[in-house]
This record gives structure tokens, C-alpha cells and sequence, in this order.
């Protein structure tokens, strides 16, 4: 009976120092003025692709080399450099997070069991879904111990794991306007309402 008691005590205060520290990162890398990095995404089904990251709050902004994706907390378009095809678009959840590494900052708060796991200067994160239908049913963020910058994000939908490495995480400035698709901008671009 003292040994169960000992482990549930031992798993509680590793989710409370798990829930800090993400306390500690999502008020870095929610900076109300924005932030911005570079990142790498990784799955099987569609391979890797790296570009750059704006994020503000719910919003980002994301760039690489085939597209580029803004997301005003709402609607997301998606401008297909190749096609010039604008797909708009609500995402869901687990579309959010694959496009934006930053997103587990609202997902950690509630719904997730966290564990922690030290490695050094970083420490392991993991987050499992208590409800099984979630779209995203386990994360793991390595996170800097001194900094409590993110640099990689790893998560589960389905059987599938997409792997996000981070880097050159910066606070800055941005105008809500860079998360929001101009027409203008585009001139001959195909619209596609998908919504």
C-alpha cells in the first residue's frame, strides 16, 4: 500500500513540474507581440519540408519552398506556389498542430495526462490524450531547460507521428495583418472555397 502510495505521489509531481515548465515555454513562445523560427516537418506520408514560422497568439504564418499558409485563428489559406491555387479552408485541430509547432501551447491545458523525463540541459515532455477520439493522442516536446525554448515537437494522430525540429526561435513584433491572405498580393491566384 506505501509503495502505490509513493508512485501516485511520484507521477503527480512529475505532471506538476511537466505543467511549469510548459507554463514557462507557452508564455515564451506566446510573446503577445509574436515570434518567429525556422522548422523542419517530418511524416511518412509526406516526407519532409522546411520553412519559416510566424506565429501570434492562435495565428501564424508559414512559408516553405512549395507554399505558403496563413492562418488568422479562424480561416486558413493554403497558396500552392506551383498552381497558384488558394485553398481556404476551416482547420481542425490536429491540421492546426501539423502546420503550426506551436499549437500543443493551448492543447497541454487540458484533456492531457504529462509526464517529464530529464535529459540533461532539456527534458522531455510527453502529453497522452485522456479522450481516446482526440485528433492528437500523444506529443512529446523537447524543451531547453534554461531557455524553455521548444526544439522539437513530436505527435501522434492515428498511428501516424510527425516529427517538427525547431530553430532560431525569436520574440518580435508582427502585425496581425501577416496572418491574413491578401488577393491582391496574388493577383492570379485561383481562389478555392473549401469551407
Amino acid at each position: 500500500m506505501l509503495m502505490v502510495v509513493i508512485a501516485t505521489t511520484a507521477v503527480a509531481q512529475n505532471a506538476t513540474q511537466a505543467r511549469k515548465i510548459l507554463d514557462k515555454t507557452a508564455a515564451i513562445v506566446g510573446n503577445k507581440g509574436g515570434a518567429s523560427a525556422n522548422f523542419t516537418l517530418t511524416n511518412k506520408k509526406m516526407g519532409s519540408v522546411s520553412g519559416s514560422i510566424s506565429i501570434k497568439g492562435r495565428m501564424f504564418h508559414a512559408t516553405t519552398p512549395q507554399a505558403i499558409v496563413w492562418y488568422n485563428g479562424k480561416t486558413q489559406w493554403s497558396y500552392m506556389k506551383a498552381n497558384e491555387e488558394v485553398n481556404v479552408t476551416t482547420p481542425n485541430e490536429a491540421q492546426q498542430a501539423k502546420m503550426n509547432p506551436y499549437q500543443f501551447i493551448s492543447l497541454y491545458k487540458s484533456g492531457y495526462d504529462l509526464g517529464m523525463t530529464d535529459k540533461g540541459n532539456n527534458c522531455w515532455i510527453h502529453m497522452t490524450a485522456q479522450n481516446k477520439q482526440r485528433s492528437i493522442q500523444e506529443v512529446y516536446i523537447l524543451i531547453d531547460k534554461k531557455s524553455y525554448k521548444p526544439s522539437q515537437v513530436k505527435m501522434r494522430q492515428g498511428n501516424e507521428w510527425t516529427t517538427i525540429n525547431i530553430s532560431g526561435f525569436k520574440a518580435k513584433n508582427l502585425p496581425n495583418s501577416l496572418f491574413t491572405f491578401r488577393a491582391k498580393d496574388y493577383p492570379h491566384a485561383e481562389v478555392i472555397d473549401l469551407r
